[in-house]
């Protein structure tokens, strides 16, 4: 290494689905960081080089040319032109894909034009070559490296293969750099031109590997069997986001109580007991159980991704999302909001378009997730008849849960295509345009890797949030009577404030108090309710305090209009940070909290009405 560059950087491009994040992961060691770039969901990663330590290797966003549509290329292009600017940096690494080589080689050959006009050295880097080994397909290399005027070194992410051969040639190019031979003063359309030539020259020859993708996308596209294999997949995934990370969810409350029964006991004030186990205990369970769904979710989307098959589920679906101003990617995160909306709202990521994307944020909360279900089922176990009807095919209770949940979903679809026409974000967007990425076996490391790290940012990104308002809610609670009476509590004093607001859909203020506590987490409600009627346990047996309401003066209208509330309502903490930090900024969710809040009251109260007035 030289002197002169105290700080050595290396640079890695490259186009989207072509394994350059693989690539990275292995050339670090799954050593790096990521940073966010405000106001836009994009990931910038660095790592160490291993074998080379002191080189600092940068993975931009998947960009196919250096002409930016969208804002991950935005970001990539403007990022690398930068970069080129930098004394620091030693050399640029340009991964192709050589299984789609015109389409690849487009890039690199800007890539490098640009390289020649900074004086940059450029390493191309020829990657998946072990598809082309295993289907006995020959690629000119050495041509291929003549003509673009810079080295071409074969590698293979998924196998390792390669990296020894590029870690020395990157040692190399810092040593004694080479520059690329090729002219810097070619026009992006004369370069579009040549990659196609160079493409037909040097690249693979024969069509086995289409062959191979058209068989499998005649099955997964197929009208008939793509749809069945569509619902099967997004069993699978529903099942892993909601039933399979349960356990570990469960595991997860459970060591929060063990820890909780170790450590209350050693402080001797009963502030201090009471604070840690409601405040602070309570706090940290409202936003560490959601870790597991996010890594389960999160592994299994990159399973559907790198495999290939996540390109194909959004084709399958951007027709009938399409009417709602959404596309086929935002399925995904609207599925996984079914669960919970912190999973859906990360999914959201695979949206490429900003507009589309905001839409997505849009729709997520107001999926049925998990944490309504307790409130439904109070709800309509207290206010819903459980008789039956068409023989006792249908019953009411089962068809209320049904209506309220489809009433969630279609909420959503319908705000999106209101807002998508006469709101603020119709301004020109990014058509609908997907790659259709080749079938592969998705590697598992990585995944882990990647899963792992999304509940890092999670736990550091959200957790200070979440507890702030956990502890804020907990002093109103506790104050001025040290917790002895809900009711006489500063939060019971608040929720008899705000009686009269509640009080046209005939709820008095025991259910303001339980609405504003259902902010840390909506299956509060619940919970709250029953220490308003003096049971405890509610959370964990409804059937007392069904009994209660039921034996009180409230109608069935009342019953409806909170359904209709919380159904609409965002009343959840853990999601405003979420969406605060996706989005780059909090007047997002401010607004969408005000906005869906607005919503939920109008709504409500026209039902308590409507339902009034059929005398129900």
């Amino acid at each position: 290494m030289t002197e002169s560059r105290p700080n050595p950087k290396a640079l890695l491009i490259g186009s989207p689905n072509c394994g350059k994040t693989l690539l990275f992961n292995r050339l670090t060691g799954l050593q790096h960081r990521v940073a966010n770039f405000p106001g836009i969901t994009v990931e910038i990663a660095r790592g160490h080089m291993s074998g080379l330590d002191d080189v600092t290797l940068y993975d931009y966003p998947g960009t196919y040319s250096l002409k930016a549509i969208s804002g991950e290329e935005r970001v990539a292009v403007e990022q690398f032109e930068a970069a080129l600017e930098d004394p620091e940096l030693g050399v640029v690494l340009c991964l192709v894909d050589v299984t789609r080589l015109e389409k690849s080689l487009y890039l690199a050959l800007q890539v490098t034009r640009e390289c020649a006009r900074a004086g940059k050295p450029v390493l191309i880097l020829a990657n998946m070559i072990d598809v082309l080994e295993r289907h006995d397909i020959h690629l000119d290399l050495d041509g291929l490296a003549a003509e673009i005027g810079a080295p071409v070194i074969p590698v293979s992410a998924r196998a390792g293969t390669g990296l020894d051969t590029l870690r020395e040639r990157v040692r190399q190019e810092f040593a004694s750099p080479q520059l690329p031979r090729r002219s810097g003063d070619e026009d992006d359309v004369l370069l579009r031109g040549t990659s196609h030539q160079l493409a037909r020259k040097y690249g693979p020859k024969g069509d086995v590997l289409l062959k191979s993708q058209h068989r499998l996308d005649d099955f997964f596209l197929h009208s008939a069997f793509g749809g069945v294999a569509f619902f099967v997949v997004m069993y699978l995934l529903f099942q892993s986001i909601f039933t399979w990370s349960a356990p570990a969810m469960d595991a997860v409350e459970a060591g929060l109580a063990w820890l909780s029964d170790q450590v209350v006991p050693l402080f001797g004030y009963q502030l201090a007991r009471d604070f840690t186990a409601d405040a602070l205990f309570s706090g940290l369970g409202a936003f560490l159980v959601f870790v597991p769904q996010i890594f389960v979710l999160t592994f299994v989307i990159g399973l559907l991704e790198d495999s290939g098959y996540m390109a194909r589920a959004a084709v399958l679906c951007h027709r009938p999302l399409r009417f709602f101003g959404l596309t086929g990617k935002s399925f995904i995160p609207m599925l996984s909001g079914v669960a919970c909306a912190i999973p859906g709202i990360y999914a959201a990521r695979s949206i490429d378009s900003p507009r589309r994307r905001f839409l997505t944020y849009l729709a997520i909360p107001l999926m049925p997730c998990s944490a309504r279900l307790p409130v439904y089922t109070l709800l309509i176990a207290a206010f819903i008849p459980s008789g039956t009807a068409l023989g006792g095919l249908v019953g009411w209770q089962g068809l209320a849960m049904f209506l309220v949940y489809f009433f969630g979903m279609f909420s959503g679809l319908i705000v999106t295509a209101v807002v998508s026409r006469w709101g603020s974000t119709r301004e020109a967007d990014l058509p609908f345009v997907l790659e259709m990425p080749a079938y592969r076996l998705p590697s598992l490391s990585p995944l882990l890797r990647r899963s792992w790290q999304r509940c890092q940012h999670f736990i550091t990104k959200a957790g200070g949030i979440i507890i702030s308002v956990t502890v804020i809610v907990w002093l109103l609670g506790y104050f001025p009577n040290y917790g002895e009476d809900l009711g006489a509590s500063w939060l019971g004093q608040l929720g008899r404030i705000i009686e009269p607001v509640f009080a046209p859909m005939g709820l008095d203020w025991r259910y303001g108090v339980a609405i504003l506590t259902s902010f840390l987490a909506r299956e509060v409600f619940v919970g709250t309710l029953g220490v308003m009627f003096g049971i405890e346990g509610a959370d964990e047996n409804m059937v007392p305090l069904v009994a209660q309401i039921q034996s009180s003066d409230l109608g069935i209208a009342s019953g409806v209009a909170l359904l209709v509330f919380f159904a609409i309502a965002l009343m959840c903490v853990s999601t405003l940070a979420i969406l605060s930090r996706e989005a780059g900024s909090y007047r997002l969710a401010v607004r969408m909290f005000l906005a869906y809040c607005a919503m939920a009251y109008v709504a409500a109260l026209l039902a308590y009405h409507l339902v009034g007035l059929f005398g129900a």
